[in-house]
């Protein structure tokens, strides 16, 4: 991976996979008779969401010898993100996810990622240390951190940049990727050395930090080193906190059909918001509503909103 762009503006690292998502509401997989099938992965969303706001975004992955790798790599680049960064797997195959869609707020997921995925085989030696340490926003998830050779990359890559701004940690905990919460909590320690802004929603916040009452769990992320602690608390909005500042903005109602992408189209959002040098009252309200927006459509990678349609909703600005 040689030659990257050092002033990209959004560089994440994770997942990627393809998202097989029911076109029935309300019925379990057994059931379903057909499917949708789009780009997934939480950093892989991440990469999409931003560039649907204008940002120069890349993604450090990996995707199967196989036909679904040859189609996430088109639609990461059809989607507006820069794929040189996502290499080819010679053994491994192209993961798979399901879901149910239970509106409003159930929906179970199924990964497919036997033995093991492409995304967590990406290695120190694949990385681009130049384009990680030039860009803009570094963005990682915890997920990466659970499986060797990825948990090393991720290491380096955090070393390597230092504690740049906008060095972000997407705690992004699914119990179904570790052993035990214990050693994804260890992993976490050594991530917020190095990172500047911390985002996750309560229950990933008690995984980080033991803490899951929002304004406790800012405090003991900001006491681990993070310039920033974002805390999403779902129906009750979204708190965050620096050393001067608290914010708290209310949800942004919505008929939800799949919550699924909400949170990496809020991570695209406040990628924007942050690079554009707004106040933090005003990224947390772009990014609910960024949120939201994808909370009320099917898919994830291919709902993200762009900039006009989130600036278009936001309370009191349109």
């Amino acid at each position: 991976m040689a030659g990257g762009p050092p002033q990209t503006d959004l560089v994440a690292m994770g997942r990627l996979g393809v998202d097989l998502y029911p076109l029935q509401d309300g019925v379990g997989l057994e059931d379903v008779r057909t499917f949708g099938k789009y780009l997934g992965g939480s950093a892989a969303n991440v990469t999409v969401a931003a560039a649907r706001h204008g940002l120069r975004a890349a993604l450090v992955s990996r995707v199967g010898e196989d036909p679904f790798g040859r189609y996430l790599l088109r639609e990461l680049a059809d989607l507006g993100v820069d794929p040189r960064f996502v290499c080819v797997d010679p053994a491994l195959k192209t993961p798979i996810t399901f879901c149910e869609i239970f509106p409003p707020d159930h929906f179970p997921i199924y990964f497919y990622r036997e033995p093991k995925a492409p995304d967590l085989n990406v290695a120190p030696d694949d990385l681009d240390l130049e384009a990680v340490r030039g860009a803009r926003i570094f963005w990682v998830t915890v997920t990466g951190l659970s499986r060797e050779p990825s948990r090393a990359a991720h290491h380096a890559a955090l070393t390597a940049r230092g504690r740049t701004p906008h060095t972000v940690v997407d705690l992004d905990y699914r119990p179904v990727f570790w052993p035990e919460p214990g050693e994804a909590t260890a992993q976490i320690a050594r991530v917020l050395e190095t990172a500047t802004v911390a985002v996750g929603n309560r229950e990933e916040c008690e995984v980080a930090v033991g803490e899951t009452e929002p304004d406790r769990a800012a405090d003991a992320l900001l006491e681990r080193g993070v310039e920033l602690a974002i805390v999403k608390q779902g129906p009750k909005g979204v708190l965050a906190r620096t050393a001067e500042e608290t914010v708290e903005v209310p949800p942004y109602a919505v008929d939800v059909v799949n919550g699924l992408g909400a949170g990496d189209a809020f991570g695209g959002a406040l990628c924007h918001g942050l690079l554009s040098g707004w106040d933090l009252e005003r990224v947390l309200r772009f990014a609910n509503v960024a949120g939201a927006i994808v909370a009320g459509r099917r898919e994830c990678s291919t709902a993200m909103p762009a900039t006009a349609e989130v600036e278009a909703q936001l309370p009191g600005d349109g």
